[in-house]
């Protein structure tokens, strides 16, 4: 089950999202915890004309935690608030009722193991709850 649940593309997108970093003086920064784990989560928007322009993070956490918020830094640079503000409801849905991977992030499908695993779908979905209250206007 370790090797589905952590698999290639995970890692490296985990490793790849290590060199992201945190933004300078961000428009808005969240950082959540997970007590339960440990996993702590920061991530950093730069937002012009209500769409976001640049995306920073700073994870440290599981595996998982670390490849959610990398896809985040990744894909919601050009996205508007709008369209971010119900992405976490549309990720826990994936995970939790096997729902269809969002519109426009279908990178997400990468985290279909841990569907299996609930105990492992609050390390996922941390990563995007931060992002859900940063898009908050």
């Amino acid at each position: 089950m370790t090797d589905e649940l952590y698999h290639e593309k995970l890692t490296q997108r985990a490793e790849a999202g290590r060199a992201f970093g945190r933004l300078e003086q961000p428009d808005k920064s969240v950082t959540l915890d997970n007590p339960l784990c440990g996993d702590r989560v920061t991530i950093d928007l730069k937002i012009v004309d209500g769409q976001v322009a640049a995306a920073g993070h700073r994870t440290r956490g599981c595996l998982l935690c670390e490849a959610a918020s990398a896809l985040i830094v990744e894909q919601a640079p050009g996205a508007s608030l709008a369209a971010l503000a119900g992405l976490t409801d549309r990720v826990r849905h994936f995970l939790q009722k096997d729902g269809p991977a969002p519109s426009g992030w279908s990178a997400v499908e990468e985290f279909a193991p841990v569907r299996k695993v609930r105990s492992r779908q609050d390390c996922v979905l941390l990563p995007f709850r931060a992002l859900a209250q940063a898009v908050r206007v």
